[in-house]
């Protein structure tokens, strides 16, 4: 069926605006809108149907009605006007029902919404009514449509065009920076930032810092005797003192802490540091200087928390970091027993130790949150040597995943083989820090 006899019957049954009819064959030709394309349509109609009145064809004056009256051509009505006709007045459309008349106004919503952020690029996302969308299906199905495009895309295009044309910056589909979200039925535009992802090292030089905020278990964060009204088990996190400038800096919502796993509130992360992705939701601000916000960290963490190595980052390597807990590990550890140890008992423990496999069932302390099972963790090179005639200091490089402390007590034999079982002495005191969490081909 040829492009025009389809058009026609479509605009005999329906009433179509020019961006609904154009849309029906947006794949045939190039370099025009659906818009100009249907208006092209109706001209060519029109004038078929000026002609076949004109011969004093019946046929012409319906197809005249049915451009004034369902294609709104104003061109139609006034030929119809001059024939001495009455038209009728134009119906609203039949698959979008006025909506792509709203664009300007959509168009100025969202740039109003984009104004207090700042981004590189962005997409437009439509949200459309499930009886428009199978109400064009239908349509489609009715006429055989053949090389058209759904209404969503052309919204999208459409609206997406003038507010790059307006702002000066790109469409971006596969990883924008905001997402315009517009449903033209309802008139609603609403914006989706995407968080900005800020990777690097962090040192934790003191001891007595959570990684993560740590919520006080026993009011649940209002507020009690137990935590003095903060509703913290501890004043500072590693997750707090990293993100609160960060947010500041980049008028975030809020933010969420990645880290390579995590040390023991009581062990000191030296070293290269633990690498972290500190996410920032919903942003105002996306273009910062990354060394000022490494200064700001710094200055404001006053000397327990250092962060190094910043630099903007994406999902994938949150990704990275998180399937990366397990790797290898370097520990410094200082132990003090409760009696003397000699040089050979120092020499058998660190011939035991060194490429050795360990076996440790979940540790007592952690029994509450961890599933209760074996796992074999190996440790690659251990290095003893005598501080004080009770006090050694073990380097440990191991797999990740490894309970340090348990290694040292046995925790109840639960780990085997263990420092306390090897020795047959008891511990008293141990330090712990973390001296390296090595990731390959992630940051310096």
């Amino acid at each position: 069926m040829e492009i025009l006899e389809k058009a026609q019957r479509m605009l005999e049954r329906y009433p179509l605006c020019s961006h609904c009819l154009g849309r029906q064959f947006a794949l045939l030709g190039h370099g025009l809108s659906n818009k100009e394309r249907g208006e092209a349509i109706k001209t060519l109609l029109t004038m078929k149907g000026h002609r076949l009145a004109l011969a004093g064809m019946e046929a012409g004056i319906n197809l005249l009605k049915a451009l004034a009256v369902n294609g709104a051509s104003k061109m139609a009505a006034r030929i119809l006007q001059r024939l001495g006709v009455e038209a009728g007045a134009a119906r609203e459309c039949y698959l979008c029902g006025g909506a792509f008349k709203a664009i300007d106004d959509l168009v100025r919503m969202a740039l109003e919404r984009l104004e207090e952020y700042k981004f590189a690029n962005f997409l437009v996302g439509i949200r459309l009514p499930r009886e428009v969308e199978e109400r064009e299906d239908e349509f489609k199905a009715e006429f055989g449509v053949e090389h058209g495009e759904s209404m969503r895309n052309e919204f999208s295009r459409e609206i997406g065009k003038r507010i790059s044309q307006i702002t000066q910056k790109p469409v971006e589909y596969r990883k924008p920076d905001i997402i315009v979200l517009v449903n033209p039925f309802t008139r609603q535009v609403l914006l989706q930032v995407n968080p900005l992802y800020i990777a690097g090292r962090y040192r934790k030089l003191v001891r007595g810092i959570p990684q993560a905020r740590w919520i006080c278990v026993r009011c649940g964060g209002r507020g009690c005797p137990r935590c003095n009204w903060t509703g913290k088990m501890y004043p500072d996190s590693v997750e707090e003192l990293i993100g609160e400038p960060t947010l500041e800096m980049t008028l975030g919502e809020d933010i969420a802490f990645h880290a390579s796993g995590r040390e023991d509130v009581d062990a000191r992360m030296l070293g290269t540091g633990r690498p972290f992705v500190i996410e920032v939701k919903r942003p105002k601000r996306r273009f910062i200087n990354l060394q000022e916000l490494a200064n700001a960290i710094n200055e404001h963490a006053q000397g327990k928390v250092e962060v190094l190595h910043l630099q903007f980052a994406d999902r994938d390597v949150v990704r990275k970091i998180k399937q990366a807990e397990g790797s290898e590990k370097v520990y410094r550890v200082i132990v003090e027993f409760e009696r003397p140890i000699s040089d050979e008992e120092l020499k058998t423990l660190e011939n035991a130790l060194n490429n050795t496999t360990i076996r440790q069932q979940t540790p007592l302390r952690v029994l509450h949150r961890r599933a209760d099972r074996i796992r074999e963790k190996h440790i690659y090179e251990a290095k003893i040597k005598r501080l004080t005639h009770n006090r050694i200091e073990m380097t440990l490089r191991c797999q990740g995943g490894l309970y340090i402390k348990e290694l040292i007590t046995g925790d109840e034999g639960r780990t085997r083989p263990s420092v306390f079982e090897i020795l047959g002495v008891k511990p008293t005191h141990i330090e712990l820090d973390v001296l390296d969490v090595i990731m390959r081909g992630y940051l310096s």
